[in-house]
């Protein structure tokens, strides 16, 4: 018995001439994530990728799971393939035995996109059904919340049935809309502004910022194991790990201790500015939650964003903190961003910081040290590392 992999487009199917671009990207996408599990062919047809293993001893379903977190994709099914006759597909129904053993109702689903099939949708179904309800006499028929769908699909060459049919993530493919910087820190937001960002298809980059000895080296292996999550949905990340001490102790013994947390975050949109233009990123994404923090009220942002050279993308700027924690729960980040080690934003935090600061207050205060130098030479220490899909960072506890 042949079995394959569908996968539903999502937002794609609604482009328009550039449709075939946003496809071309999908299928590029997908073959990158199947490579390490090994050979798999990938064809395009009827707003859906049809993925088809090539070697015997492949994880049908593993590869299920890595496709369907595959930005572009709606639904994921796992199908076993049978000729176009009804006949065939009701005396192989045992295919469908590990999902509806155990099952207690059941409803069946037909499309028929080849509309030379001498059968209708309806007639489909209720044919199949009949089968099921005889293969399984356990299962109750519940149209409105089965426990279980049974899917027929009567396309141009096949007909493929499934009962595994699980949601993607939706959105555009990664890489068709360019790509941006992620300030990522070690806490729980940023990886999910990452993550929403490269679901809009932007390759998602990273920087973060160290600040050694008040941060330690497990803080910042605790954002690489961020990064390494990530892969997951955003594909092979680069990693710009930047020195911050100098320009933290600097703020620290020259400007007013109110502006620490603001000043701090222009220097790091400034540091950020640099390698975008060197690397020609089109834009910064932060993890901002409007009024979370004191560096987060409107007039904060206001301050940060004249910092800023190109745009700044805030992708949970309007959720709480409960939505923000449930997305990184789904994404699997929630857990390491928890973990009890702590990134520079926490280093010489102001007792009683500005929540309403003015532009004019920041920047005489700003000028107090020769911060531009500093930026500078911080770019220049920069390092670079690559976090590619698949490979693991192993965390020393």
């Amino acid at each position: 018995m042949k079995e394959i992999i569908l996968a539903k487009y999502g937002e794609i199917a609604l482009k328009g001439d550039n449709r075939s671009s946003f496809e071309d990207i999908l299928v590029k996408n997908i073959k990158r994530r199947l490579k390490r599990l090994g050979s798999f062919s990938c064809d395009r047809r009827q707003s859906t990728v049809y993925i088809e293993p090539l070697d015997e001893d492949i994880d049908i379903s593993e590869a299920v799971d890595v496709v369907a977190k595959v930005f572009g994709i709606s639904a994921v099914q796992r199908c076993a393939v049978f000729p176009k006759d009804l006949g065939v597909v009701e005396h192989n129904l045992d295919y469908l035995n590990d999902a509806l053993n155990d099952a207690k109702s059941f409803k069946v689903e037909a499309k028929r996109s080849d509309k030379s099939f001498p059968l209708k949708s309806p007639d489909i179904q209720q044919k199949l059904g009949d089968a099921v309800s005889e293969k399984f006499p356990h299962l109750k028929v519940d149209v409105h919340e089965p426990e279980v769908t049974v899917r027929l699909e009567i396309r141009d060459n096949g007909a493929y049935l499934s009962a595994k049919r699980i949601m993607g993530q939706g959105g555009l493919p990664v890489g068709s809309s360019g790509k941006a910087l992620l300030m990522l820190s070690g806490g729980i937001d940023s990886p999910v502004a990452g993550y929403m960002m490269a679901k809009r298809g932007l390759i998602v980059d990273c920087i973060h910022y160290i600040s050694p000895p008040y941060t330690s080296d497990r803080a910042r292996l605790k954002v690489e194991k961020l990064c390494e999550e990530l892969t997951e949905y955003c594909g092979d990340i680069r990693f710009f790990c930047v020195p911050f001490t100098e320009i933290q102790e600097k703020l620290r013994d020259s400007c007013p201790e109110e502006f620490f947390t603001v000043i701090m975050r222009r220097m790091m949109v400034k540091i950020a500015n640099k390698i975008c233009e060197r690397e020609d990123y089109g834009a910064i994404i932060t993890g901002e939650s409007l009024a979370q923090v004191a560096s987060q009220t409107l007039a904060a942002i206001g301050c940060t964003n004249d910092a800023a050279r190109f745009p700044v993308f805030r992708p949970v700027i309007g959720m709480d903190k409960t939505e923000i924690t449930e997305t990184a729960r789904k994404i699997g980040t929630f857990e390491t961003s928890i973990m009890p080690y702590e990134d520079c934003c926490t280093v010489f935090t102001p007792r009683h910081p500005r929540t309403k600061p003015r532009l004019a207050d920041i920047i005489a205060a700003e000028s107090r040290a020769d911060f531009d130098r500093m930026v500078e030479e911080a770019v220049e220490k920069t390092t670079v590392k690559r976090f590619k899909f698949g490979e693991r960072t192993v965390f020393l506890d």
